[in-house]
């Protein structure tokens, strides 16, 4: 018995999508290589780049509400949040990505528009180097990715409502 379905998916042809990307200013070693990539990321996929908004935030746990700003601005099709967190010798790490985590979460389903947490939560330092652009890939690229494909998925959803 055949069965008849609509099945949709998001591309990576990026031409027209006005990203946003939120970056934290601490742990800049590591972010400033999270921005490098996103915005080849973006370029690469289509995206002119002045189209890309970025705003820099003092440290991680200001993304989601520079995030909520950029989006209310209208400016925005999606959001890439970059930042760095390393594990120290207090909790004080995972009250930081928890909080950002569900923050973010929390946002792109209140405000209905992809918000990508590419924020690399590290044990250590050469972790965080490794998720910045080495052994393990660029979180910033991997988030302009899934910026992109989200945005594509979002468009061939609402084309559905007919």
């Amino acid at each position: 018995m055949k069965t008849e379905h609509t099945e949709l998916g998001g591309n990576l042809i990026a031409k027209g999508i006005k990203p946003g990307i939120v970056v934290a200013r601490f742990n800049d070693f590591f972010t400033k290589e999270l921005l490098a990539g996103a915005l080849d990321g973006f370029v690469r996929h289509g995206v002119a780049a002045a189209d890309v908004t970025v705003a820099w935030v003092p440290g991680s746990n200001e993304l989601p509400m520079a995030a909520q700003r950029l989006i209310q601005s209208g400016r925005v099709d999606c959001v890439v949040a970059l930042g760095v967190v390393v594990q120290g010798a207090t909790p004080h790490a995972d009250l930081i990505n928890t909080q950002v985590s569900r923050s973010l979460a929390a946002l792109a389903l209140e405000l209905k528009i992809p918000v990508i947490n590419s924020l690399v939560t590290a044990e250590n330092l050469d972790q965080a180097i490794e998720r910045c652009g080495t052994k393990a890939g660029n979180k910033g690229w991997q988030g302009a990715q899934a910026a992109i494909e989200m945005v594509n998925l979002f468009r061939a959803m609402d084309g559905l409502s007919a």
